[in-house]
């Protein structure tokens, strides 16, 4: 696994490379779109977005809050927000991976890394998540969190489960599958047809990747846990969902979820979004 101030990166295929040049012109050469799938953290996002806007990257934030119920919506509509910053609503509480899947039509950056809305990822983290990106060294990247079991150990276990299950059914010589710091040239991440609703984004990107013969670099990040009552989300049986996830998508037709273009609308109904001027 690598250490504080090591780097691990697996070379991209040569297809990968073609397919997914490194360099785009205009105003979004060079910049990260931040994905901040939000539902229910009205004590935290004021801090949240403080901090991604201190870390030393060129970026847009992209917040997708998924039907809220707690202020955080509220919040959000109220708060003065920077020219960088895009927001949408959904009409309904659909799921972690579905506001993903709705914040990638928003999207403009060079690159997409996704961002949890709970404070347990560092942004400070972001110039070594990218920087096997822009060296042209990989075209997907992970954060890998230390390898304890601080987070509780029903999590830790369940994540060194998922990791195994993908190195064995994928061979991605991984150590970290259900890393949320998941970083990505978006002209790849965009030919992928996501089905996600919930956590099951984690283990259908990485086995669709995979199975596209994408090569997974990583890099050591740090990590503060949070407990279910400080506010976790994921439960048990997000656990059964993502283990079927990785067995379904080591069988089915590549050509049945790659995408020939990108969509021209968010994949579920948005009933208000603030999109900032390019």
């Amino acid at each position: 696994m690598p250490t504080a101030g090591q780097l691990l990166v697996k070379e991209p295929s040569e297809k990968a490379s073609q397919n997914h040049p490194a360099v785009i012109s205009g105003r979004w050469a060079g910049c990260v779109s931040v994905i901040v799938p939000v539902y229910n953290e009205v004590a935290h996002v004021d801090e949240l977005l403080k901090s991604i806007h201190a870390s030393p990257v060129e970026k847009e934030i992209v917040i997708v809050d998924d039907c809220s119920t707690d202020g955080t919506r509220e919040k959000l509509q109220a708060m003065p927000l920077a020219n960088d910053v895009t927001v949408a609503f959904h009409e309904k509480n659909y799921g972690k991976g579905a506001a993903i899947r709705t914040a990638l039509e928003y999207a403009r950056g060079e690159y997409v890394l996704i961002q949890d809305s709970d404070l347990e990822y560092d942004p400070q983290d972001y110039p070594a998540l990218l920087r096997p990106l822009e060296q042209h060294e990989a075209n997907v990247v992970y954060g890998v969190r230390p390898d304890r079991p601080e987070r509780g150990l029903r999590f830790f276990l369940g994540a060194k489960l998922l990791t195994h299950l993908t190195n064995l059914l994928y061979g991605a010589g991984i150590h970290d599958e259900a890393t949320c710091y998941k970083v990505f040239r978006r002209s790849l991440i965009s030919q992928i047809d996501l089905q996600c609703r919930r956590f099951e984004f984690c283990p259908e990107v990485t086995a669709k990747l995979c199975r596209i013969g994408e090569k997974i670099a990583e890099v050591p990040i740090s990590y503060a846990p949070r407990s279910a009552g400080e506010g976790k989300k994921i439960r048990h049986a997000d656990g059964w969902l993502a283990i079927w996830t990785l067995f379904s998508h080591r069988f089915t037709r590549r050509a049945s979820w790659m995408k020939s273009s990108r969509m021209t609308a968010a994949p579920f109904p948005v009933s208000f979004s603030r999109v900032p001027s390019e």
